[in-house]
């Protein structure tokens, strides 16, 4: 199972991610993940990336594609996977399509989680609050003034990725809002279909 998971952040793609990781025995490809670890190793695409992060941009696509690329082509993959948070891009996205023709694979499903921006913003707040009353740090772009343009970011240049999946037919949308047992009963269905 190959999937994609579309949703502007804080949307549950990661928590959504994560339960289908569990059924299909098959890896969650974060590139937020990714790209953390790498910020925390220190490389140098890390140490790249960490400014751009922090400020809450979005890193330039020859990295993140780079990083995709290589991360298929592990063992733990070869039976499927599930992007989050990629693609970002439209660019990014025929980019996939051309490293999966390649590869010779091809992609499941694509979920968009449809969330509304106002109770997205309460999630992320509500979120940062859990995070400090577990003795953790807040991610630099979960601040409220980051994530707002993470948003901005994702309404510009994320959402018209939609639409070329759609294009596609490979498109299944969900919505993000309900219960996370509703959605995840959601994707199941859209899976089936």
């Amino acid at each position: 199972m190959r999937l994609v998971f579309l949703g502007p952040p804080g949307a549950g793609k990661g928590t959504q991610s994560t339960r289908l990781q569990q059924k299909f025995n098959i890896p969650q490809l974060s590139t937020g993940d990714m790209l953390r670890a790498a910020v925390k190793a220190g490389t140098p695409v890390g140490l790249k990336a960490k400014a751009i992060m922090d400020a809450g941009g979005l890193v330039p696509d020859e990295v993140v594609v780079g990083i995709i690329a290589d991360r298929i082509d592990e063992p733990d993959a070869k039976e499927g996977f599930i992007l989050d948070g990629f693609p970002r891009t439209v660019k990014q996205a025929e980019a996939l399509a051309d490293i999966l023709i390649k590869k010779n694979m091809k992609l499941d499903a694509v979920i968009e989680l449809k969330v509304d921006d106002k109770p997205l913003l309460a999630r992320i707040e509500n979120r940062a609050q859990e995070c400090l009353a577990r003795g953790e740090t807040i991610r630099a772009d979960d601040n409220p003034e980051a994530f707002k343009k993470r948003l901005e970011s994702y309404h510009a240049q994320t959402a018209p990725v939609s639409a070329f999946y759609a294009g596609k037919g490979a498109l299944k949308a969900v919505d993000g809002m309900a219960p996370i047992d509703d959605v995840s009963a959601a994707i199941e269905k859209a899976l089936a279909s």
